[in-house]
């Protein structure tokens, strides 16, 4: 797909990325939105991200931080010119969204409500912070020391892959 190609393929691609932001009940990710919409059509990076700037440039979609990450929600205007656009996006699209989607925002969700980042404070002196997040609310959140950047890295990952047995356990301990 190049920029160049006839307009009617640009703007079905912007009206798929309103279509799937609209579907959303919640704000989401650059890359949770990215995986929705490669479940449905295959979509070149960068144009995805060049989409994404017209549309927040047309003020179709918002962009801001939410949890130290950026996110994107559809605006009114935003509803409003879908509603005038709908019919651009093909009737199989629309069908694939709808019966994929599930499926796909589920697996975005869990994905991005347990979260892990580590911060450097020195050379060998690293806070590691493990979050889980339901509903745009912080549910529980702990901060551990790391000696290097390896054991930071390591919290980080073990968390992002374990934290549904994890988070439990602690919970178990706390309130034995």
């Amino acid at each position: 797909m190049k920029l160049t190609q006839d307009g009617e393929v640009l703007a079905e691609n912007k009206v798929l990325i309103l279509y799937i932001l609209n579907k959303l009940e919640e704000p989401i990710t650059n890359d949770g939105l990215l995986r929705l919409v490669l479940s449905v059509m295959d979509m070149n990076y960068f144009y995805f991200q060049q989409f994404l700037l017209d549309l927040i440039e047309r003020r179709y979609i918002i962009c801001f931080e939410q949890d130290r990450k950026n996110v994107y929600q559809i605006t009114p205007e935003g509803k409003n010119t879908l509603e005038l656009t709908l019919n651009i996006l093909p009737g199989i699209m629309k069908l694939k969204v709808d019966t994929s989607f599930e499926g796909q925002l589920k697996q975005t969700e869990e994905k991005e409500s347990i979260t892990a980042e580590y911060t450097p404070r020195n050379e060998n002196d690293y806070m590691v912070t493990c979050k889980i997040n339901e509903n745009n609310n912080c549910i529980f959140e702990v901060s551990v020391f790391a000696g290097s950047r390896e054991e930071a890295k390591k919290i980080v990952d073990n968390w992002k892959e374990n934290a549904y047995r994890i988070y439990p356990e602690i919970l178990n301990s706390l309130n034995s």
